[in-house]
């Protein structure tokens, strides 16, 4: 049997050597240039907005820019997939919404499993989403407005950010509780959604807070409820929904970063720790709270699990609405 010279061993050797050192070198230096950011829905509703916000500190911190993408389209659908097909390499990022949970039941086939198919890395924010209607609407609290729509069945419309998205569900629950025939209108995010709801195209929606509550502030649009259990510290006068007469209406949204699973976990680790800085400043907790959002902390294995049951509740709602999506 021959043997190869020895400096092509060495060759070899050293080859080898370097493949070996390969990943935790990339991990060290990551990111050496820039990272995408996908938000599954369209410019200027709250996915957009906590996306902008925590990419730019990301940014700052990481030294790279961290560029948001937004990919609109099938309830978030559209952008889920594109990440879940990427490079697992840190490269590419998804901030994902509850949506994403609810899809896992509300669509036949999806391409995709939020759970199996991405690596968390930690939840960002969490929203109340707030009942909101045109101030054309002759009601004043939730009570007139049930009592509005049994005696106009099927003449008002409710708006959402895209079918399977917590907005939806929020309404298809509100729907099926109250005993109520209103339309539901989907949109490719709650921006577009709210410009209709503004020039009365829709009368009503059960928007996150942060992109809904400016309007309400405005004069633009009248809110009757909060979905969380509690009041929001952000507007203490707004009555919850189990306060308007549904009990165990608690409904809220919540967004955080995810990537391609098979991401080498030294660079989820990075971008872990990357968030739990950002969300550690007075300045970006503030900023969250003035749109009516609560910081969250996780590490990669909490975002994980909760997740998973994510999935299981939203799956039990989904199921008792009848709700589907082709």
């Amino acid at each position: 049997m021959r043997h190869s010279p020895l400096p092509v061993r060495a060759a070899c050797a050293a080859m080898l050597a370097a493949l070996a050192l390969a990943g935790p070198a990339t991990a060290a230096s990551y990111p050496d240039k820039a990272v995408r950011v996908v938000v599954g829905f369209s410019a200027g509703g709250t996915t957009d907005v906590a996306a902008r916000i925590i990419a730019k500190e990301l940014g700052d911190d990481l030294g790279e820019s961290f560029v948001v993408e937004n990919k609109p389209g099938a309830g978030s659908n559209i952008g889920a997939e594109l990440v879940a097909r990427a490079k697992p390499d840190g490269y590419t990022l998804y901030m994902v919404a509850v949506t994403s949970t609810i899809n896992q039941t509300l669509y036949k086939s999806l391409s995709f499993d939020i759970v199996k198919d991405f690596s968390p890395i930690a939840l960002v924010i969490k929203v109340p989403n707030i009942l909101v209607v045109n101030p054309s609407l002759p009601v004043k609290n939730v009570q007139e407005l049930v009592s509005y729509l049994k005696a106009h069945p099927g003449k008002v419309s409710f708006a959402s950010s895209g079918s399977g998205t917590s907005i939806h569900m929020a309404g298809e629950l509100f729907k099926l509780r109250a005993g109520v025939d209103i339309v539901h209108i989907p949109y490719k995010g709650s921006a577009p959604a709210m410009t209709d709801l503004i020039g009365n195209q829709v009368q009503m929606m059960f928007d996150n807070m942060p992109s809904a509550w400016p309007h309400v502030q405005a004069g633009k649009l009248r809110a009757l409820a909060v979905t969380t259990a509690e009041r929001s510290a952000t507007a203490p006068e707004i009555p919850t929904m189990m306060e308007s007469g549904f009990d165990k209406f608690d409904v809220s949204s919540w967004f955080g970063l995810i990537a391609p699973a098979g991401t080498p976990p030294e660079i989820i680790a990075k971008l872990n720790a990357s968030v739990q800085k950002a969300l550690a400043k007075p300045e970006v907790q503030q900023r969250f709270k003035d749109l009516g959002a609560v910081t969250a902390w996780t590490t990669p294995a909490e975002f994980g699990a909760f997740i998973k049951s994510e999935v299981e509740q939203w799956g039990t709602v989904v199921k008792a609405s009848g709700a589907k999506v082709e």
